[in-house]
């Protein structure tokens, strides 16, 4: 693995790390300070989350913990991991304790996080899980599983039906089916996992439920809403209508906002927590200082008191969810793309450079004519704090990890307010400068993308029609016919990296 700025450290970061390893049994060994805010052995699972990453683990997970030192209530979370087994191997052993590292420009800040109380594998613990969703003492669900772990038909916005994977779990509800195979096999998408503990909630009592997803998608909770209620359309469940019905009235589906910069760990990482901690910490996470969550004040049960750690309850959080979307997710993958041309490797060394400044300004000031009015949102601020953020050398935010899943990222990031401004009449230079930056990156310097082969295979073509290929893959025929769009990608695609500004 090629070092980063973050591995090159002073002699003192390669010393070796304390030989004990985080767990219930050696925290005393941790000092005080770095201990956490709860007792662990006070919680139980009353949060399921889906999509145990790093992200929630720096983020609704340290609200929930601060909520509990507020208000109580024994919020513990059951975290359940999608595919890979290494949140699992690396939590489990350490009883669901790890360590969260703020990336400050006067040193990092060190600390235990003690709210998670189990971690389960989604194949491996389906019957567990599907208890726990079950479970009347378990009234929230919570989810950060990435764009792509929704199955979207991206022509449609609802459930893709043809994905294996969706197909596979609707079989198992075919009632001739489970007679002849026995117990199905755990769901392998979490669309389906909600479905079938939303059945098993149903037959256990239906007691009322929040799902509550956490992915950069506007209006998330309708989408996770939407998606589950295509599913059990889908199903073959004696009981299907009632539970629609069911689910209409008793669960449900709040939107947010979630915002706070969380790089992947790197080995230097570990050292920090390790220095910190006095212990082996293999579960690890870092972030930024700062943090923002923004929720519809729609739950359908009880919660824990978020709000103490500063999340903020709205009536409507989608003019924050814009904002978000198309200013810093926005100017982030734009950055990212820039950068990978610009032989960069972080956000931070984009920032360094004589236009990482002046293009994230540029193309908020862009993006931001998009937005509609929205009371206590300041936008030149949000900008400003954008600029603070991206520039934090202590962050080393790979690039490569942002410009990852573009296919997936950029028609909400990009191609919404491409549309709105371009019906507005307004000039659009950033956003095709944006354009060519990504399709250059398909094919020059290809990032992890589900539609990768499709996208290298785009350009097989000249480049005008290899444009509007990569266009209809991010299931936007009506741009790919816009002459004057393509004409200005094309344009800037083989010009010098950097936009004009």
């Amino acid at each position: 693995m090629s070092a980063t700025p973050h591995d090159r450290a002073a002699p003192h970061d390669r010393a070796t790390p304390a030989p004990g390893r985080l767990s219930a049994a050696t925290l005393h060994a941790v000092p005080a300070e770095s201990r956490p805010a709860v007792d662990p052995g006070a919680l139980r699972p009353r949060i399921v989350h889906l999509g145990i990453g790093a992200f929630h683990r720096a983020h609704q997970a340290v609200y929930t913990e601060q909520a509990e030192v507020t208000a109580g209530g024994g919020w513990g979370i059951a975290g359940v991991t999608q595919r890979s087994s290494a949140v699992v191997d690396a939590l489990r052993p350490q009883d669901g304790l790890y360590s969260l590292t703020e990336r400050r420009p006067d040193g990092p800040l060190t600390r235990v996080v003690g709210t998670v109380t189990e971690v389960l594998h989604a194949a491996d613990d389906g019957a567990r899980l599907t208890e726990l969703l079950a479970s009347p003492d378990v009234t929230v669900v919570t989810l950060t599983v990435t764009e792509k772990g929704y199955r979207r038909d991206p022509a449609t916005g609802g459930l893709d039906l043809t994905d294996p994977l969706v197909s596979g779990d609707l079989a198992q509800s075919d009632p001739v089916r489970d007679s002849l195979a026995g117990a199905p096999a755990a769901p392998a998408t979490v669309v389906g996992q909600l479905a079938y503990g939303l059945r098993a909630r149903l037959r256990s009592g239906g007691a009322p439920l929040s799902v509550v997803s956490c992915d950069n998608m506007a209006g998330n909770g309708a989408v996770v809403r939407r998606l589950v209620r295509d599913f059990l359309s889908a199903t073959r469940w004696h009981e299907r209508e009632r539970l629609l019905e069911w689910t209409a009235t008793a669960v449900a589906f709040p939107s947010t906002v979630v915002d706070r910069i969380v790089p992947a760990t790197t080995e230097g990482d570990l050292r920090t927590a390790a220095r910190a901690l006095t212990l082996r910490d293999e579960g690890a996470v870092t972030a930024e200082p700062f943090t923002q969550w923004v929720l519809e004040d729609t739950f359908a049960a009880d919660r824990p008191r978020w709000e103490a750690g500063g999340a903020r309850f709205v009536t409507d959080v989608a003019p924050y969810q814009l904002t978000k979307l198309r200013l810093l997710n926005g100017s982030h993958s734009l950055i990212a793309y820039l950068g990978l041309a610009a032989g960069c490797e972080t956000v931070a060394d984009v920032m360094a450079t004589g236009w990482g400044e002046d293009t994230v300004r540029a193309y908020c000031a862009e993006a931001a004519a998009s937005l509609p009015p929205a009371d206590g949102l300041d936008i030149p601020g949000y900008v400003d704090s954008l600029v603070h953020r991206f520039a934090n050398p202590a962050m080393h935010h790979r690039i490569r990890q942002i410009a990852a899943d573009g296919s997936l990222k950029i028609p909400e990031r990009w191609l919404a307010p491409l549309r709105e401004l371009r019906a507005a009449g307004h000039g659009t230079p950033l956003l095709a400068a944006a354009l060519a930056a990504w399709a250059r990156a398909t094919r020059d310097t290809p990032a992890e993308d589900p539609a990768a082969e499709q996208l290298r295979r785009a350009w097989d073509r000249p480049a005008p029609d290899a444009l509007r290929t990569l266009l209809l893959l991010l299931g936007a025929e009506d741009l790919a016919e816009d002459t004057a769009l393509v004409t200005a990608v094309h344009r800037e695609l083989n010009s010098p990296t950097v936009p004009p500004l």
